[in-house]
Formats: structure tokens, C-alpha cells, sequence
């Protein structure tokens, strides 16, 4: 079994184009030893997104705290605390924090996942 707790994970910010506020914790890793899948948690200031993009492989989102949209091709869905997500592997999308305080949210991504 393999437990780390969040604070004992390093947060990086995102310094690219196409993202504005997000920082990413990789919770559980195969460097860590896990096998299949990678935990990721991102925190994602007021007024903040991630990349609006695709990928050939799914991905599993679980909202913490705060609110937002999920970002499609052809809408957005308001998402907050407590929601779960299925995003389809080539569906385009992107997390947009539309509240007043911080938008966290887990997300798993298979290990083989080129990201």
C-alpha cells in the first residue's frame, strides 16, 4: 500500500500558453509504484483554466472544492464540490474556475497516457 498525503507532494505551477493559475500535484506515480493509473490533484486560482484540449485516452475528475465549468466543444456545464467526471478519450475540454475562491480537483489518467 502506498499513502502520501498532499502537503508531502510538491505543487508546480503551469507556466504555459493555454493555461492561466493552475498548479499540479502528481499524488501517486509509477515512480511511486503505482501500476496503472496517476493521481493528480490541481488547484486552480480565481479566474484560472487549464488547457482546452484533447487526448486519445480517457480521464476521471472529482471535484474537491470551489466551482467551475467544463469547458466542450459545443458547452459548458457548471461543475462544483463533489462532482465526478468522465472525460472520453479525443473529447475536447477544459476546467475554468468561475468562483470567488480556489477550484481543486483530483484527476486520473491511465500511466501509459502521453501527457
Amino acid at each position: 500500500m502506498i499513502i502520501k498525503h498532499s502537503e508531502e507532494v510538491e505543487s508546480k505551477k503551469i507556466v504555459e500558453e493555454g493555461v492561466e493559475g493552475v498548479h499540479k500535484q502528481r499524488l501517486l506515480t509509477p515512480e511511486m509504484g503505482a501500476p496503472n493509473f496517476t493521481m493528480r490533484k490541481f488547484t486552480v486560482e480565481e479566474g484560472g483554466f487549464t488547457f482546452y484540449h484533447q487526448h486519445d485516452f480517457e480521464h476521471e475528475v472529482y471535484i474537491l472544492s470551489g466551482q467551475g465549468v467544463a469547458r466542450k466543444e459545443d458547452n459548458e456545464i457548471e461543475i462544483s464540490a463533489g462532482d465526478a467526471i468522465l472525460v472520453e478519450p479525443n473529447e475536447i475540454h477544459q476546467f475554468v474556475n468561475r468562483g470567488k475562491e480556489e477550484f481543486v480537483f483530483l484527476c486520473l489518467i491511465p500511466n501509459d497516457a502521453k501527457m
